[in-house]
Order: structure tokens, then C-alpha cells, then sequence
């Protein structure tokens, strides 16, 4: 298979199976949700996905881990303190820098 049909291709599939993950729920759930416990796990469904495909990237943007983990952790006490994102941000984007400014040191 050539590689400009590969890449339509999976494309194609792609497109369909996002639509198709959009368009079951609307065909088989004809009313309000009323379970609670169903209801709260679909509300952070997002949370959780946009988690889970950023924190390997935090733990891997440097060229040390433990400068990533050192920013994830100043990240996640900076949110828990509840500042705001360009806090967090700003926070674990330092923490990394000195971090690695460290290991350039040692």
C-alpha cells in the first residue's frame, strides 16, 4: 500500500471512529442521566484524558526526569493552593529550569 493512501486511509478511520464514539451515546441514551455515581464519572471523563495524555509529556520535556517531576509536583501544589493556570504554569516551568540549571552545575 502506498504511503499517500496509507495515510488517507488512516485518516478516514480516524475521523469515523471519533464520530462514532460522539454519536453513540446520543442514539442509545434517549433521557436525562439520574444516577449520581454515572453522572459525577462522566463529568471529569475529560479531566482525566487530558491528564493522563499530559503528564508523561511533563515527565519527559527535559533532559533529566527529576526536573519533570520536580515541575509536575510544583504543578499539582500550586493547583491545590488553587492558583490560577498561568500560575501553575509559570511555577512548574521555573522549577524545571532550576532544576536543570542544577545538574549543568553538578
Amino acid at each position: 500500500m502506498s504511503r499517500p493512501l496509507y495515510f488517507i486511509l488512516a485518516l478516514v478511520m480516524t475521523a469515523g471512529l471519533t464520530y462514532l464514539i460522539r454519536l453513540l451515546p446520543l442514539l442509545f441514551v434517549r433521557r436525562r442521566i439520574k444516577n449520581e455515581f454515572l453522572k459525577s464519572f462522566l463529568y471529569y471523563v475529560p479531566y482525566v484524558v487530558l491528564s493522563v495524555m499530559a503528564f508523561p509529556a511533563i515527565l519527559l520535556s527535559t533532559e533529566h526526569i527529576a526536573a519533570g517531576i520536580a515541575a509536575a509536583l510544583v504543578c499539582v501544589f500550586l493547583a491545590y493552593m488553587r492558583r490560577g493556570l498561568i500560575t501553575c504554569m509559570i511555577g512548574s516551568v521555573t522549577a524545571a529550569l532550576i532544576c536543570e540549571l542544577i545538574y549543568l552545575l553538578i
